[in-house]
């Protein structure tokens, strides 16, 4: 004996289905989505110190943003100001250092529409003054995406640890 098939009960499966592939399917665009953003943040992040490295302005012009929001602190220092921070540190600092060597490690990136901050490791090592230096500590950037749809750093916080005082002597 044959059972009649339920009509209501079928539609109400196959609705309930294509719902649920509906909202699998948007939130797996949502979480794409993200994750492209998050990977370019980085990607920003990594020219910056490649473009460190180099002493390529040209490149920092492009992948900071040239506005008089942008600050930075380093070391208890100040820069208000995309002008202000190129002109008045990061030309002269990047003049003075040679065989430079600036990296990023254990970036973790978060994005919330046109924002994004990162937080990381970083070293860094050259020559200054005509001595060997090595430096290492932590960062924090905020970066907003621009009209063209590109992200730019508009803050950055660096820091390093502390030095250990010296023992006293006797």
């Amino acid at each position: 004996m044959k059972k009649k098939l339920n009509l209501k009960k079928v539609s109400a499966a196959a609705f309930g289905l294509a719902l649920a592939l509906m909202i699998i399917g948007v939130n797996s665009i949502n979480i794409s989505a993200q994750t492209t953003d998050e990977t370019a943040v980085a990607d920003v992040l990594r020219q910056n110190a490649a473009a460190f490295e180099k002493n390529d302005l040209a490149t920092m012009d492009k992948i900071w943003s040239n506005s008089e929001s942008v600050t930075v602190f380093e070391s208890g220092h100040a820069n208000y100001g995309w002008l202000d921070y190129r002109n008045n540190h990061l030309a002269p600092e990047m003049k003075e250092l040679k065989n430079t060597n600036y990296a990023f490690s254990d970036i973790k990136t978060k994005v919330s529409g046109n924002l994004a901050f990162a937080t990381m490791n970083y070293t860094i090592s050259g020559d200054a003054d005509g001595k060997r230096f090595d430096g290492a500590g932590l960062a924090t950037a905020v970066l907003e995406k621009n009209k063209k749809g590109q992200w730019q750093i508009v803050h950055w916080h660096s820091s390093a640890p502390r030095r250990q005082k010296s023992a006293p002597q006797n």
